[in-house]
């Protein structure tokens, strides 16, 4: 019986190894947990995207956190990602400006979107036109109106110069509408809407999420919705060119990059990890409730869609010859 026992205990001890294995959760290949970098302070619509991502992200295996490192209008954070190691241990989250800011010309001490290698696109969500309630005007027309009456009187709050909700509203205010309006820019979107609805500022250019709320609860009056189609949140508000003002579709977006260099199959890798995560019915419900649209697409879309968000912007400061300061 010794004999036929023996045996049997290389056998139970792989099986408890491999059931050791597979109970734990994976590490990182950099041996390290991943580090998730956030170009605009806590609070901000990519601050939310990125901690929800993170925190499925961890839950599905290897530890994922958000680092918040705002400044310069996304600059800072992104150059610190285009510094980082290649290992596969850092990923940025980015939206508009990523284009914008080498669309006008900044000063970048990294190379859009050439510094990096594209994950994936994440998320999409239309820009819109709100405004205080305290504003006599419940449309684009009215407030055209009002602010032609008072030339010089209101003003506009932007997440800041260059960015791609001030070069926008330019666009639609100044150059195509004519009024005088006066730009009122902050260091991020957070403080932009809350002096708009203190009454400090009166219209606001920002991605429906982060005005969606506030228009439920009565804080803003939604106007215009940016894109071809109107918001299935809001379908009573018109489209800017059902409001007669045609050719100004403006969209949010959030994607994620890894440094230049990263391994291809370290890449593919993190693709692969969000692409599960994006797909679960939670998360796209999570993100379709704060308003926006999940995408999900592939490395190549994603890098096609930076190109094309490149040529575009660079259009709009070319042809429009918005003001960026």
């Amino acid at each position: 019986m010794k004999s036929q026992s023996r045996p049997l205990i290389p056998l139970l001890i792989a099986i408890c190894v491999a059931s050791t294995a597979i109970s734990q959760p994976a590490r990182a290949e950099c041996g390290q947990p991943v580090k998730i970098i956030v170009s605009y302070p806590p609070g901000s619509p990519d601050d939310v995207v990125a901690r929800l991502l993170a925190q499925k992200l961890s839950e599905a295996g290897e530890k994922f956190y958000v680092e918040n490192m705002p400044g310069a209008g996304g600059m800072i954070g992104t150059a610190a990602a285009a510094r980082a190691a290649p290992d596969g241990c850092t990923m940025v989250i980015v939206n508009p400006n990523f284009v914008v800011q080498a669309a006008i010309g900044e000063k970048l001490s990294y190379e859009v979107p050439g510094s990096f290698t594209p994950v994936i696109l994440l998320i999409s969500a239309p820009e819109t036109i709100s405004i205080n309630p305290s504003v006599a005007a419940t449309t684009i027309k009215e407030l055209v109106a009002l602010v032609k009456a008072s030339p010089g009187k209101l003003n506009y709050a932007s997440p800041g110069y260059g960015s791609s909700p001030h070069l926008a509203s330019e666009r639609l205010f100044r150059n195509t509408l004519g009024l005088d309006v006066v730009h009122v820019p902050f260091q991020g979107g957070p403080p932009a809407v809350t002096s708009t609805v203190a009454g400090h500022t009166q219209i606001l250019h920002l991605a429906l999420p982060v005005v969606a709320p506030l228009v439920r609860d009565g804080k803003l009056r939604l106007l215009a919705v940016a894109d071809k189609t109107r918001a299935p949140e809001f379908p009573d508000v018109p489209t800017l060119e059902e409001a007669g003002v045609p050719g100004h579709e403006v969209g949010f977006w959030n994607g994620i990059l890894v440094p230049k260099g990263t391994p291809d199959h370290l890449v593919k890798r993190r693709h692969q990890q969000i692409v599960q995560i994006m797909s679960t019915s939670e998360v796209k419900d999570r993100l379709r409730a704060l308003g926006y649209k999940p995408v999900n697409n592939s490395q190549l879309q994603f890098a096609t869609h930076l190109q094309t968000e490149l040529v575009k912007w660079k259009g709009i400061v070319r042809k429009d010859a918005v003001k960026t300061q």
